[in-house]
C-alpha cells in the first residue's frame, strides 16, 4: 500500500527516484520541519515527538538496556526515551568521523531538561563518553532514520550507506546478534510499496515501524548484513571512516578477504600487502628520544605476541595526546581511556599546554592504544595522537594510571 499523496513504485524507479519523491512531497505538504531543506538528509517531519513516543509501548523497549539511536533530528525523542528509562543510550558520531559511536552520560542528577538537552545534536556532543572497539558493548535494540520504509521492513536511507555501515561494524565487534531488533521512525507518508529488486544484501531491514499514527510489525526475514562487506566499500570511505581502517587491518589479521571494491585483485596479494604495510610504517612520524630518558620506538608490527622480550617490555613508549579541550580534567581523560581499554603504565598531564603523554612498557600496547584513539575528539575538539617526539617538559606531576 502507497502513502497518501506519493505515486505507487515501480520496478522501474530507483531508490533515489523514491528519495526525491518523499523529499519532494514532505516540503510540498508542509510536513516538513527543521532542518529545512529535508532533501539530502534523513528528513525531520511534523509529529516526530508523537512517533518517537511510541517506542516506549515496545516490549523489545521495555527489556532492553543498551540501546542504539542515529544521530538524526525525528529520532531526538527516541534519544529522550532510553535517558528517561534509565538505559544506556549509544549515538553514532555523524558520518563515522570520530570512531563508532559514543554513549551518552547525562550529568548526576540530572533533570527532565537536562534529559532533553542530553538528546539533542549539541548535548550528544557535550555528555558524551566515546565508546571503542574493544568495549564489549552489546546493543539490545537499534534505532534508525530512513527515508522510505515498507510494511515489509524493505528500508531505504540517505544515500550514503552509513547507517548499513554501522549496523555492519557493530556486527564485526560483536555489539548486535542475529536476532537484535531494529526500529525505524518514520511520518506516515514514508511508508510506501518498496520493490525489493532495489535492496543490496548490504542493506539493513527492520523490525518495527514507528509512525505518528500507528506502529508496525513488519515480521521481515530477509537476513541483516553479517558483517562488513569490504568489496562493496571504496577507497573513498575507507579514507572518511578511520575506525574503518582499524576493523580492515583486524580483520586482515584474522585471514579474512578485505579487497575493497575499486581494488584489483591482484593488488591484494602478499608481497603487495607487505610493501603497502612498508610504506605505512616509513609514513609514521619518527620519534626522538628525550635527553636522559629511555628510548622511544615505534611498534613493530608482526612481533611474536607470546614472547614478551619482542614487545619492548624493557623500554618506555610514549603515545602523545594533544589538542585537548581547556576545560578537560585529568579525571575525565583517564575515565575515557578506561572506556576504551586504554591502559598506560602512566599518564603525564600538561593540561596548561592542553596535551598529556601516557606510557606504554610494551610497543603492542602503545601501538594498540595509537589504534583506539586515532580519530577520537573530545569536548568538540579532534584530538591529536601519534608517538612522542621532541623533548618533553621535565618536572610534571606523574600521576599513576591506576589511582
Amino acid at each position: 500500500m502507497a502513502a497518501p499523496g506519493l505515486a505507487l513504485p515501480s520496478a522501474a524507479r530507483s531508490k533515489w527516484d523514491i528519495r526525491e519523491e518523499v523529499w519532494e512531497h514532505l516540503e510540498a505538504s508542509g510536513l516538513a520541519e527543521f532542518p529545512r531543506p529535508v532533501r539530502g538528509r534523513i528528513p525531520n517531519f511534523k509529529g516526530s515527538l508523537q512517533a518517537c513516543c511510541s517506542l516506549r509501548e515496545l516490549d523489545v523497549f521495555s527489556r532492553a538496556r543498551e540501546v542504539k539511536v542515529d544521530p538524526d533530528k525525528p529520532l531526538e525523542g527516541a534519544r529522550l526515551a532510553a535517558l528517561q528509562a534509565r538505559k544506556t543510550l549509544l549515538v553514532p558520531t555523524p558520518r563515522l568521523r570520530n570512531g563508532l559511536f559514543n554513549r551518552i552520560v547525562p550529568p548526576p542528577g540530572a533533570t527532565k531538561e537536562m534529559l532533553r538537552r542530553c538528546a539533542t545534536s549539541q548535548g550528544v556532543r557535550d555528555f558524551s563518553v566515546p565508546v571503542g572497539l574493544d568495549s564489549k558493548a552489546q546493543v539490545d535494540l537499534v534505532v534508525v532514520g530512513s527515508v522510505a520504509v515498507s510494511e515489509k521492513g524493505w528500508r531505504i536511507g540517505k544515500g550514503e550507506g552509513y547507517a548499513d555501515m554501522e549496523y555492519a561494524m557493530m556486527v564485526s565487534m560483536g555489539a548486535v546478534q542475529e536476532d537484535t531488533p531494529v526500529v525505524t521512525i518514520v511520518h506516515d507518508c514514508q511508508v510506501l510499496d518498496i520493490a525489493e529488486e532495489l535492496l543490496g544484501d548490504h542493506d539493513l531491514t527492520v523490525d518495527y515501524i514507528l509512525t505518528p499514527t500507528r506502529t508496525i510489525q513488519t515480521n521481515c526475514k530477509r537476513p541483516k548484513p553479517q558483517g562488513i562487506m569490504w568489496h562493496k566499500v571504496s577507497s573513498e570511505m575507507l579514507g572518511k571512516i578511520p575506525i574503518l581502517k582499524t576493523l580492515r587491518c583486524r580483520e586482515k589479521q584474522a585471514g579474512k578477504d578485505v579487497t575493497l571494491q575499486d581494488e584489483h585483485p591482484a593488488l591484494a596479494d602478499t608481497k603487495r600487502a607487505a610493501i603497502s604495510d612498508q610504506k605505512v610504517m616509513a609514513a609514521l612520524p619518527q620519534p626522538r628520544a628525550a635527553p636522559g630518558s629511555a628510548p622511544v620506538l615505534l611498534p613493530h608490527v608482526g612481533r611474536d605476541p607470546v614472547n614478551p622480550k619482542s614487545e619492548g617490555s624493557d623500554t618506555i613508549t610514549t603515545v602523545f595526546l594533544g589538542n585537548l579541550p581547556g576545560s578537560l580534567r585529568v579525571s575525565q581523560l583517564k575515565s575515557v581511556l578506561r572506556e576504551l581499554q586504554v591502559v598506560p603504565a602512566a599518564l603525564k598531564w600538561q593540561g596548561a599546554q592542553h596535551r598529556a603523554f601516557l606510557d606504554f612498557r610494551e610497543q603492542g600496547a602503545a601501538h594498540r592504544a595509537l589504534c583506539s584513539l586515532q580519530g577520537l575528539s573530545l569536548g568538540g575538539n579532534a584530538l591529536r595522537v601519534e608517538l612522542a617526539k621532541g623533548q618533553r617538559n621535565q618536572g610534571q606531576g606523574e600521576i599513576n594510571s591506576h589511582k
